[in-house]
């Protein structure tokens, strides 16, 4: 009997000693570009056991962007540290017991809520191995597009957008993320979201005023009468289309709309 409970008690301990706690960085990095920290406002992280939905972890990703040169200009080698002791983090300790599949859901940039995303990815973590260094990566595609509108007078709207890339990077002509490759669309609809097939508003690549802000240009195609106005930016480039409202039935200027350019 007294055997029978030192066997009990082993095994017991033996049990016990299988939780251990498992340090685990998680990052957010912009899709070709940096990390998602204090700038953007940082990304929200939730651990949980994919299998038992338990919440392991809740917390926000803090710190830089990153050294511009290392993550994006370098040639990387494997294996290499892709981060700096400055870089975008979250960093949680599990007790973990066995070898767990855990999911990570995150959302953000919590600074920026109009371009919020929320993605997920799954990771087996072992007991007493952590995971460090550049640790697990989310990758955040898309880009942060900030919208302003401005009434002008004269039954004219004008918007404003800023365009940006997750990390807050700055898109700008001749920079690392070159304003000459990237387009801009722009399309009408109405409040439940469906778009107006007869006009579509586009900007390709092209330079604000002073030579400063992204490539974006500016084009129109539409068949009906003109009814408002639009303008749109990004990184502080600008131009503005004029459109009387549909009071003048869509007869100014000859029923047609007339682009007008800053800064050009």
């Amino acid at each position: 009997m007294k055997r029978f409970a030192l066997v009990a008690l082993v095994l017991l301990c033996a049990g016990a000693a299988q939780a251990e706690p498992t340090r685990v960085m998680v990052r957010a990095q912009a899709l070709d570009a940096k990390f998602i920290g204090d700038h953007m406002g940082g990304v929200k992280i939730t651990l949980t056991d994919a299998r038992t939905g338990a919440v392991l972890a809740r917390g926000l990703t803090k710190g830089g962007t990153g050294d511009t040169r290392r993550i994006m200009v370098a040639p990387r080698v494997r294996g290499a540290p892709l981060i700096d002791t400055g870089t975008a983090g979250f960093e949680a300790t599990l007790d973990l017991k066995q070898p767990t599949l855990v999911r990570a859901d995150a959302e953000g940039p919590m600074g920026r809520p109009g371009a919020t995303i929320r993605i997920s990815s799954t990771l087996w973590l072992v007991p007493g191995r952590d995971v460090l260094g550049d640790g697990w990566v989310l990758s955040f595609p898309g880009l942060v597009i900030e919208p302003a509108t401005t009434a002008t007078g004269g039954g004219v709207l004008r918007v404003d957008a800023k365009v940006s890339l997750m990390c807050g990077c700055p898109i700008e002509p001749g920079g690392v993320w070159d304003a000459a490759n990237y387009r801009v669309e722009a399309t009408e609809g109405d409040r439940r979201g469906r778009q107006d097939p007869q006009c579509r508003r586009e900007r390709g690549p092209d330079q604000g005023p002073h030579g400063q802000g992204p490539a974006i240009g500016t084009a129109l195609r539409r068949k009906i009468p003109p009814i408002g106005g639009f303008a749109q930016s990004a990184g502080g480039a600008s131009q503005r289309m004029t459109r009387q409202r549909s009071g003048d039935d869509g007869r100014a200027n000859g029923g047609r709309q007339q682009p007008e350019r800053d800064g050009r």
